[in-house]
């Protein structure tokens, strides 16, 4: 990496910006391909950009005739870095990667950028379990994807169980069955678990089921219906209706799909629709000739882009975590349309096109995805004028300056004390921002059970002290302008004295509590040191702020209720060495339960089928010494 610097000014002088100070970089610049930083005063990113050739590229800025937006950016760089690459693809992959991490002032950024579920075949097992996968696919087996939503997956697995019969039990779960379970009786599952069937006719069912996930639908269908008919025949009427019912299933994953092109076998389909300086980007995936769920996306904008320099951008940051389709049917082109699909296809192995279709099925997908764009932006605006409002709301209840752009609203959740935990969730212009929600698993061994206002300075106490570890001088958008507390004046008095702690007591925060009736529209609000006070019951800001309240108790019982039900589930044997499922199954079985286990002596421990010596007395030591 290369930082020329022009001559630096004197200490005593502003920094140089502007035009000057890009043109001094040229003396040092070649024709290279690369990526060019802009940086501010303070050593901010203003701006990433790839360049075929870096000076040719940097020249442009020193000549005027740019929007206002350049033009700003320009006047406020006062510094530029450079990284050389071997290729212009290269510098393509390169820039969307530093975007992503950097985000930049006045580039176009995808903000919304999560991964998509999956469904995994598993083959690590000799009868293998189809369930939903999210991440890394480190694991054996089939995947099929993505999923625009966990429901979609969520909704297909049920068809897949009803159609295939496939288990979706965990491992160590399906090792400890003694009999069929639930999923078995209501027909979802062919019960592998106790031998009611081989496992030849189990692996037919499972290539079956990567088959329809495949494409090849139609195939089974005529398979089954086929055995239906001899089934039928043979007077096995129980057979038939089960074959029914399996073709049924698949019919109705098919209808639950919506369009099924026939003739784009896979590929993503985007759509952009720009109105008032905002845009949308809406994403249908297609694979297997299946329509797999759809998705909109938000990507930050400034007036003045074009529609393909949006579309070059959220295909670039899009795709650098994401697998990438053989095909993307766009809306709208792009500048460097070979120079993409050839980045995006060393990046997936295989061929990428990218096609702006204009007539026939493909350019009918396309229309639907830009209407869906349209529309989801429609109601995205409407909704932001109606939270900008209840903002505003809030500012004049609660007497704050401006209306908060970060409300953290803050509750807590046990049962008598145990499996306590702290739940955060945040709202802000754009609603409940659900990638800042944090919960605390409350562990201080001072607290005494169901102390409700310690562990509340508990929560904010690590709240705080990583805000003003990480973000100091409030730049990074990460500090509240608002805190409402889950409780009354007791709860709001706990927090001031952890604030004051921090020297924090400049952050207002307000305390929300039921009223002597405990109902919707009686709330109380607490102040530090003022007269608790209430809202009209009709007026919309309490509304709001019951919403948020309810979320936070949303937030923080179903957080307590994962780490109860994993305190529940957790069995001692699971921890012994060398005991994996067959032989916990064992002794189980000889034992009856884990804490049998756990007081049995050595020698009943050596009695158990396929528990050897040193493996019994290495159980036998690990329960002694807990």
């Amino acid at each position: 990496m290369s930082d020329p610097s022009p001559e630096s000014p004197d200490e005593t002088d502003a920094p140089r910006t502007g035009y000057g100070v890009i043109h001094d970089y040229l003396k040092t610049l070649d024709s290279s391909p690369g990526v060019y930083r802009m940086l501010d005063a303070e050593s901010r990113v203003l701006y990433v950009g790839k360049a075929r050739n870096l000076r040719a590229r940097v020249s442009n800025y020193t000549r005027p005739g740019h929007t206002a937006r350049i033009e700003t950016m320009i006047s406020q760089t006062t510094r530029m870095m450079f990284l050389t690459t071997r290729t212009e693809t290269e510098a393509l992959l390169l820039e969307q990667n530093l975007i992503k991490q950097l985000k930049p002032k006045y580039n176009v950024l995808l903000r919304d950028d999560k991964s998509f579920p999956n469904i995994l075949l598993s083959k690590s097992h000799d009868y293998p379990q189809v369930k939903k996968h999210r991440g890394a696919r480190k694991e054996k087996g089939s995947y099929f994807g993505p999923f625009a939503s966990a429901s979609a997956v969520t909704r297909t697995l049920n068809q897949l169980q009803r159609a295939f019969l496939l288990r979706n039990c965990t491992d160590s779960m399906f090792e400890t069955r003694s009999r069929p379970c639930l999923q078995y009786q209501i027909k979802r599952c062919s019960g592998p678990c106790v031998g009611l069937i081989s496992r030849e006719d189990y692996a037919e069912s499972v290539r079956d089921a990567e088959r329809f996930l495949m494409g090849r639908s139609t195939k089974i269908q005529e398979e089954l219906g086929a055995q239906m008919m001899a089934a039928s025949e043979a007077m096995e009427f129980e057979r038939a209706a089960a074959l029914r019912d399996r073709i049924k299933a698949l019919t109705q994953v098919q209808t639950a799909q919506g369009i099924n092109p026939r003739s784009v076998a896979e590929a993503d389909i985007i759509g952009l629709h720009l109105e008032a300086g905002q845009a949308c980007v809406q994403v249908f995936f297609i694979r297997a000739n299946q329509n797999w769920g759809n998705q909109d996306f938000y990507p930050r904008v400034a007036a003045d882009m074009s529609p393909a320099e949006i579309m070059e951008a959220f295909i670039g940051q899009f795709y650098d975590n994401k697998d990438v389709p053989r095909q993307l049917l766009l809306s709208d082109d792009i500048e460097n349309a070979d120079l993409m699909a050839e980045a995006l296809g060393e990046k997936a192995g295989h061929k990428v096109e990218i096609l702006i279709p204009q007539r026939g099925e493909k350019a009918e997908l396309i229309a639907g995805a830009v209407r869906n764009a349209r529309e989801s932006l429609a109601r995205r605006m409407s909704e932001r004028a109606t939270q900008a409002k209840l903002l505003r709301g809030i500012a004049e209840a609660f007497g704050l300056e401006a209306s908060p752009q970060r409300i953290e609203v803050y509750d807590n959740s046990h049962i008598q004390g145990t499996n306590a935990v702290g739940g955060m969730i945040v709202m802000g212009p754009e609603g409940f921002m659900k990638n800042a929600y944090r919960k605390f698993n409350i562990k201080g061994d001072d607290l005494v059970p169901g102390d409700d206002f310690g562990m509340m300075k508990e929560v904010l106490h690590r709240r705080f002290s990583r805000l003003l570890k990480e973000d100091p001088d409030r730049k990074k958008g990460l500090w509240p302008d608002l805190l409402l507390i889950d409780g009354g004046a007791g709860q709001v008095s706990a927090v001031a004295e952890i604030m004051q702690q921090h020297g924090v007591q400049d952050i207002p925060m307000i305390g929300v509590a039921k009223g002597v009736d405990r109902d919707h529209g009686k709330e109380e609000f607490h102040r530090p040191g003022g007269r608790p006070f209430a809202l009209q019951r009709n007026d919309p800001v309490l509304y709001f702020i019951q919403r948020m309240r309810d979320e936070a108790h949303r937030f923080a019982i179903g957080t307590h209720r994962a780490k109860r039900a994993k305190s529940m589930a957790a069995n001692p044997l699971d921890d012994v060495p060398g005991v994996g499922a067959r032989r916990k199954k064992a002794l189980l079985t000889h034992f009856g339960s884990a804490k049998a286990v756990s007081r049995a002596n050595l020698a009943d421990l050596k009695a158990v089928e396929g528990i050897s010596s040193a493996l019994a007395e290495t159980i036998y030591n690990y329960f002694q010494d807990r």
